[in-house]
């Protein structure tokens, strides 16, 4: 993962819990740290950071002296090429977001449809903002960031989260334009009969955009507005109700059924069945048996 700020923690006091490389080059980490001081010079990305827990000792360099403020739900906005001095004086677990401006331009152009030159973003440091934390708590950091079957969940609330920047620590853009109706009827069956065929494997939601030659940002809004869920919510509910039919007619292993239905392992369809249904797929095929 070649981002500065993670190759400079890397060689720090930073105890790193998690990391994933995502489509396009994003990447995710997850941290803890104590006792500690970070320099970071010029980096040539951008960071978001979200405390997870704890942070109160957490001390940033100002022109006023050093400043603290840190605490679970704060966070900071580090824009490329900007310089900061970090001082960890206490127990602290974080998660970072790293991206680029390329990432924030092919984003803008695809949402707002226009030439994204010159964008900026403000730098924020120990802020408060319920949107980025909601994304980060619900989706981010509750995700299975190597489960193929949650992919299109993560790059749904990455893209969520790059636009809300966008829209309001950005510079140099417009609102985004709200669409005024879903998927025609047509491009919705399109889209609904290639997430059937193709269940048994990862289905980002830049493929399934493409699709239809829509942004990600647009087609997940104009999905939902017609399908009344997004698309990693139908996708799992489809997946589900492959397993649950596998489960009931046939005698496939479980191990094959998860495969067959996109999940990487029994145990993690096991996991989402349970949470779903309120049973386990073993359960299930013993009341289907019983019922026959």
């Amino acid at each position: 993962m070649p981002y500065h700020v993670f190759e400079n923690l890397s060689q720090r006091q930073a105890s790193l819990t998690r990391a994933a490389r995502l489509d396009g080059g994003i990447g995710l980490a997850q941290w803890r740290n104590d006792d500690d001081r970070i320099a970071l010079e010029q980096p040539g990305h951008h960071t978001l950071s979200l405390y997870v827990a704890d942070g109160y000792e957490s001390y940033r360099r100002t022109p006023g002296g050093w400043r603290n403020g840190g605490a679970p739900d704060r966070f900071c906005l580090m824009p490329a090429r900007h310089d900061s001095l970090w001082d960890i004086r206490g127990p602290l677990e974080f998660a970072h977001l790293y991206f680029t401006d390329d990432h924030l331009k092919g984003l803008a152009e695809r949402v707002w449809d226009r030439e994204a030159s010159g964008l900026l973003l403000d730098e924020q440091t120990f802020a408060e903002d319920p949107r980025i934390a909601s994304l980060y708590r619900h989706w981010l950091l509750a995700l299975d960031w190597r489960e193929p079957a949650d992919r299109l969940a993560l790059d749904s609330a990455i893209t969520l989260l790059l636009v809300h920047l966008l829209d309001g620590y950005g510079q140099r853009h417009r609102p985004p334009p709200r669409p005024r109706g879903g998927l025609a009827p047509y491009r919705l069956g399109q889209i609904r009969d290639y997430i059937e065929a193709h269940l048994d494997r990862p289905l980002p939601l830049a493929e399934l955009a493409a699709r239809v030659q829509l942004s990600e940002y647009h087609f997940a809004r104009m999905f939902k507005r017609s399908q009344g869920l997004t698309p990693h919510q139908y996708v799992l509910q489809r997946r589900l109700a492959r397993a649950e039919a596998l489960l009931r007619d046939t005698a496939l292993p479980l191990a094959e059924i998860a495969l067959a239905c996109g999940f990487s392992s029994s145990s993690h369809l096991a996991s989402r069945f349970r949470q779903a249904r309120g049973l386990a797929p073993s359960q299930l095929r013993q009341a289907s048996s019983r019922a026959r």
